[in-house]
């Protein structure tokens, strides 16, 4: 595989944009595409390049949207297919593309395919069985003509397409081969919903839970095959587009196929070490140890950098590992203790190293993770609160921080009720602001290649100020911690270019408290 089919993904700056919490433009109390469409010029002098919706296809909302009823029809909530499309062409008018949420592994249990297999032996879209050898999470008694149970991925309310288990067993009849009728049914309809899309003029898919297709598969074998057929189907049949996966595993699904896999809070050291302080959104993945952007100073990046180095070791430039700052299931870097004033250092690593940087909405002026909200949607997923970091996106001053019309009782979410939270209109009129410093920083990406995913980095220093070189020209410095750090400095500096309490000179490095700089440097 080769980058070639996203060269434009590897400059990009991305924005995700959980579609019922970022607009409403019907004053239903829900965001639409409608209202997307119309913050688009925020999106443009922003700088981001293409904006990535969570799901938007028709649902039963049990999981908030990512339980699909029909790939090929719009939310009524969200609007119609016409609405996408002028999405589409409004975006691209102002050199924003987007790319939408798939997702291939599961259904809805009120999709059409599932109801018709529910009710007809030997229809084998989605896994059944008649018994099951012992109680366990993934099997859920079918309440339909056919009976037995059928495997869900997540919750019962998603039964898990068909695409084979990679070690069949006869004694298990339900472990079909991959390519049976109905693991190949399910490939087939993957393109043809692609296409779909594709053919109204989306640049890419992000695909949910992309390594969980083929069951049983050690070392994702055969997922990694399904991947690579698709993607040399997207490489002939729409060669601009791109597909970037929730894996979490960077080295094995970039070499699979996809032009980019997320680091996740999930998978891996990678984005925990980083920004999770153990407030807001708390699971299995919570190993109790200090971030690096934790403000007494008491983490490392050697985990992200042990994880970055696999993933360059494996992948050779042949794609992208993607740094999000945080998402629809994870805490905002804003959390707990940690304020709006302490993160544009964390932005500055995110925008500097040679990942493709992803913005949660929100993200970009500071808004935090709110706790104690109702479930909504599925958002309360065991012990994971999800929906702390899916609050209404804050605008200006107005009703409903500007989100809705609509009365306050009738919103998706609560819009955060602290007095003090920021908005995108006092943020864009203050030159102070994070908002302000994401935008240069943004701006200083675009300008200077090596600052973005193909340059070289080495790395100078660690941990307090972390220190870095990008093509050997260009000197990025970010403390994560309250107090000053100091460091040896050997290269000689030209100047700075985007400076925030960091200081070259006498032979060292000084950082005042979460702080970062960028400089040009003698070569």
């Amino acid at each position: 595989m080769t980058r070639a089919a996203s060269s434009w993904l590897a400059d990009s700056v991305l924005y995700h944009v959980y579609p019922p919490s970022f607009a409403d433009s019907d004053g239903d109390g829900i965001g639409d595409l409608a209202g997307l469409t119309a913050r688009l010029d925020y999106l443009k002098w922003l700088g981001v390049d293409a904006v990535w919706l969570s799901p938007c296809f028709a649902s039963e909302f049990a999981d908030g949207g990512y339980d699909v009823v029909d790939y090929l029809t719009i939310a009524p909530r969200y609007g119609t297919g016409e609405d996408a499309v002028a999405l589409i062409e409004a975006a691209r008018e102002r050199g924003i593309r987007v790319l939408f949420d798939l997702v291939a592994g599961h259904t809805s249990h009120r999709h059409p395919w599932f109801r018709e297999s529910a009710g007809t032996p030997g229809d084998d879209r989605y896994i059944w069985s008649d018994r099951i050898s012992s109680p366990v999470r993934e099997w859920v008694p079918n309440l339909g003509r056919r009976g037995g149970f059928y495997r869900a991925n997540f919750y019962p309310a998603q039964p898990a397409l068909n695409f084979g288990y990679a070690r069949p067993d006869p004694a298990e009849p339900w472990r079909q081969p991959v390519d049976a009728p109905g693991p190949r049914a399910n490939r087939a309809a993957l393109r043809e919903i692609m296409g779909h899309w594709f053919d109204r003029g989306i640049s890419g898919f992000r695909i949910d839970m992309a390594y969980s297709l083929v069951k049983d598969d050690p070392g994702w074998v055969e997922t990694a095959k399904l991947w690579g057929e698709l993607r040399e189907w997207a490489d002939r049949e729409y060669p601009h587009c791109a597909l970037l996966s929730e894996w979490g595993v960077p080295q094995t699904a970039v070499p699979a196929g996809f032009h980019a896999d997320f680091f996740l809070h999930f998978v891996g050291p990678a984005v925990h070490s980083l920004w999770d302080n153990d407030s807001g959104t708390q699971g299995p993945w919570t190993d109790g140890r200090p971030c690096y952007f934790d403000e007494a100073g008491r983490g490392s990046m050697k985990p992200f950098l042990t994880e970055w180095q696999g993933f360059e070791a494996a992948t050779a430039g042949r794609g992208l590992a993607a740094l999000p700052t945080s998402n629809h299931d994870f805490s905002r870097l804003v959390c707990g203790p940690r304020t709006r004033d302490m993160v544009p250092p964390a932005f500055a690593f995110q925008l500097t190293w040679p990942t493709l940087p992803v913005v949660y909405y929100g993200d970009e002026i500071g808004m935090r993770y709110v706790p104690g909200l109702p479930d909504k949607e599925g958002s309360q997923a065991d012990i994971t609160a999800r929906q702390g970091s899916r609050t209404p996106m804050q605008w200006d001053d107005g009703p409903n921080a500007g989100f809705s019309t609509a009365p306050a009782a009738d919103l998706y979410l609560p819009v955060d009720p602290d007095p003090g939270r920021p908005t995108a209109a006092a943020a864009r009129a203050d030159d102070a602001s994070l908002l302000h410093h994401v935008r240069r920083l943004i701006e200083l990406r675009r300008r200077i290649p090596e600052l973005g995913t193909a340059a070289p980095v080495r790395v100078l220093f660690q941990d307090y100020p972390f220190g870095y070189l990008r093509g050997e020209r260009y000197l990025v410095v970010v403390n994560g911690r309250r107090e000053p750090a100091t460091a040896p400095l050997e290269l000689e500096v030209v100047g700075p270019l985007a400076v925030h309490g960091v200081a070259c000179g006498d032979g060292e490095v000084r950082a005042d408290g979460f702080s970062y700089g960028v400089f040009e440097v003698r070569g």
